[in-house]
Parts: structure tokens; sequence; C-alpha cells
């Protein structure tokens, strides 16, 4: 499709300086109708006036969905039970969120009946695959349009400059000048001084948590109640998804939780530095691995924590709607059902600390655990176990074979020769 066939374009906006420098630069480009689509995943103030500043930028429709419930039962809670981290650090929050805001997208693209979509990912980044495999699993036959694949600006100091040349009001400045992504999972950091990772991050760049050390100095304690892998409750309290995770933000934040500095390897082969601050889901992964400490069996979390590594994988290189994934969130769903029960942690600045963990289905024993009960635990038994168990290194020692390897004796190839 040639720009000249793109009638009508919906453009995931934010508002911030990409998509508002986007707008005018659609219509002079490709001389098409633009309506502006904002997804409510849980960014708060930063909604305000989006519509009245979309229409003052040439949008002919403003479109906004509230998606912060379906955020957090539908994605974030589904991370959190698969256990997802992505290099050892990340949670995702960014990753997780671009599969439901690019399905919006593309329901609003129907609605309007529009012949392509647009977003505001640059070509460095993961963002722009992850909006583009999401659109063609969904709806191939629309034409997507990623502006910084195809014009003149080069940085954001130039997008500045754009904004400012056509009197688009604009919140990044040459002095701050952080590209942040947040919603109700987290909130991102990069670019300006995190540029350099040598650079320790400004404490005034926070928002979501305070320093560690100026935390309270007395401890807080939290029990979160969960049912099948899904948080349910806090202290007691029943409360809807997006509204535990609000929750959970606030608590964790004020005691200095939940921040990472990462360097990471991006799905199109560079490294960059991140500065993450994900209080709530700090909190609620470290009650969850807790409780499935309780319930799960040895091979079944053992294999899970690996098959956590490629959700992961996964969901950060914009596989979402794949067969692999949904294969995996079917394995996770079969292991959640005995994760039902309270976890107790105590906060103190910074440190999540477990304070206790039950549930009725519990394969903790303690008549099995104690060494003072013969009954359920004949010690002698043991030494069988440990023959079979080291037979193999046995026989590795009885013909002179070293541990390692790697001081192994050179085979005499002369027994090989043929006469």
């Amino acid at each position: 499709m040639s720009k000249h066939q793109v009638k009508k374009v919906v453009l995931a906006y934010s508002g911030g300086l990409d998509t508002s420098v986007i707008v005018p630069w659609l219509k002079d480009n490709y001389g098409c109708e633009v309506v502006c689509f904002t997804a409510n995943v849980g960014q708060e103030d930063e909604l305000e006036g989006l519509e009245e500043k979309a229409i003052a930028t040439g949008a002919s429709q403003f479109i906004q969905h509230d998606m912060r419930e379906e955020f957090a039962q539908d994605y974030l809670f589904r991370l959190l039970r698969a256990g997802a981290v992505y290099e050892r650090k990340y949670l995702l929050g960014t990753s997780v969120a671009r599969p439901l805001i690019a399905k919006h997208l593309v329901d609003v693209a129907h609605q309007v009946g529009a012949d392509a979509v647009a977003h505001g990912a640059t070509g460095k980044g993961n963002d722009q695959v992850r909006f583009e495999l999401t659109v063609m699993a969904l709806d191939p036959r629309l034409k997507v349009i990623a502006p910084w694949r195809e014009w003149d600006i080069r940085s954001r100091e130039d997008a500045i400059e754009y904004a400012k040349a056509r009197s688009i009001p604009i919140k990044a400045t040459l002095k701050s000048i952080y590209s942040r992504d947040g919603n109700l999972w987290h909130l991102s950091h990069e670019g300006g001084p995190l540029e350099d990772p040598w650079n320790e991050p400004d404490e005034s760049m926070f928002q979501m948590s305070i320093a560690p050390e100026s935390a309270p100095d007395e401890p807080a304690y939290v029990e979160i109640a969960f049912e099948c892998g899904v948080p349910v409750a806090v202290d007691g309290q029943k409360m809807s998804p997006a509204q535990l995770v609000i929750s959970m933000n606030k608590l964790a934040g004020e005691h200095g939780i939940g921040r990472a500095d990462l360097v990471e390897n991006r799905l199109v082969g560079m490294k960059s530095h991140g500065v993450y601050e994900t209080p709530g889901g700090t909190l609620l992964l470290a009650a969850h691995r807790e409780l499935e400490s309780l319930v799960l069996d040895k091979e079944t979390i053992h294999f899970k924590d690996m098959v956590a590594l490629k959700y992961a994988e996964l969901l950060y290189n914009g596989l979402w709607f794949s067969p692999l994934r949904e294969a995996i969130d079917a394995f996770v769903a079969a292991t959640q059902g005995p994760v039902t029960g309270v976890v107790r942690l105590k906060l103190y600045k910074g440190n999540i600390i477990s304070a206790g963990r039950k549930s009725p289905f519990s394969l903790y024993r303690e008549d099995f655990a104690t060494f003072g009960q013969e009954e359920v635990y004949d010690q002698s038994d043991a030494e069988g176990f440990i023959r079979l168990y080291g037979l193999s290194l046995q026989v590795r020692a009885l013909n002179g074979l070293p541990v390692s390897g790697l001081d192994m004796p050179k085979p005499d190839y002369s027994r090989f020769k043929r006469d």
C-alpha cells in the first residue's frame, strides 16, 4: 500500500513528544486523516488534556479506552503467575503493555474503518517489533506506519525543535530529556544521563519509589492472599486486580522497594541502559514465589523456573500472540491450582523479608521434616539411596578417571590403526 492509498490512520497516541509530532507529520506526508487512540493502562496524570491536544495538533478524532482492569487481570497476573523476569531484573512493564495496546489499536482501526495504524516507536527499540507483530497476528491487512523509520528527525532534540516550530506543547526539554514509559505496573527511565551506564541515576528522576535510605525506620507488614496463583486480597481486604496493583505500588514505593538498574540486550541487537521502578510488581512476585515454594513439588517448580525464562523472552520479543506463549500459559495454569493461601512479608528500607506463609495445599509436613520422628522417615533408608545415587561417581573412581574430566588420559589411537 503506497502513501497515497492510505486514507485513514489510527495512531497509538500518548501525547508525549514523539506522538505529538507524528500527528502533523502524518498529515503532511501521507495526506491522510489521523485518529488518535489512547490506551489507559494506568499512566494517570499523563492522560489529562489529551483530547484537546490531539485535536489541536490536527487529529480528526480522539478515542480512549480504559484498559486498567483488563491489563491487570489478563496480562499482569499472567506474567506474575508465570514468574517471568527478563535478564534477571526486568519485570517487563513496558513489554507486557504493548500487545494489549496494539490489540485495541487494531480494534479501533476496525471501528473507524482505517486502512493503517501508526506508532511512535523508534527504529532502534523493541516496541516497534511488539506493536507490529501484534498487528500481524491480529490483522495483517492493516498497513503499519512507523515514522521514526521514515522521517529526517534523528534525535529527541530534533523532535523538540520540530514541535516548537509547529507550536505543539511538550513536556520534554533539553535539560530534562529522559524517555519515560509508565503504566499500572511500572515506570521506565531511559536516555539523557542514563546513556552512560557509569552514571548513577539522580534521585530526582524517581517518581514511584523513595530512596531506601529515606524509607521509614520502622518496618511494615503486609499479608497478600492468593487464589490459584492470582492475588485477590491485601490484609484481608478484597480488591479488583487494578486496585490491588495500585495499593501494592503505594505501599512498596513508600519503603523504597522495586528499583532496577539494568543494562539489557534489546531484540534488535544492541545493549541499552534503563532504570525501572516496579514497586508493586516486585512485592507481588516475591509473595507469589514464597507461596509456590510451599505448595509446588520439586520437579514442577524447577521446570517452571526454566519455562519462566522462555516466557519472559517471548514477551520481551513481542510474541505475546503466539502459539508457544499460549501453550506455556496452559502449563502455568495447570500448576497454579494449589497456589492458594496467604503470604506475610516484612518491608524495610528496600528489602522484602518473608515473615510467614500458609496454604491449605501446603506440601510442607512438620512431622516429615523433623529429625525426631522415625515413624515417617527411617534414616537407615538413606544409605541405600545414597549408594545408588552416587553409583556413577563410584564407577568413575574405580576406573581411575579424574573427577573434573579436564585431565583425562590421552587415548591410544594406535589400537585403532588398520594393518
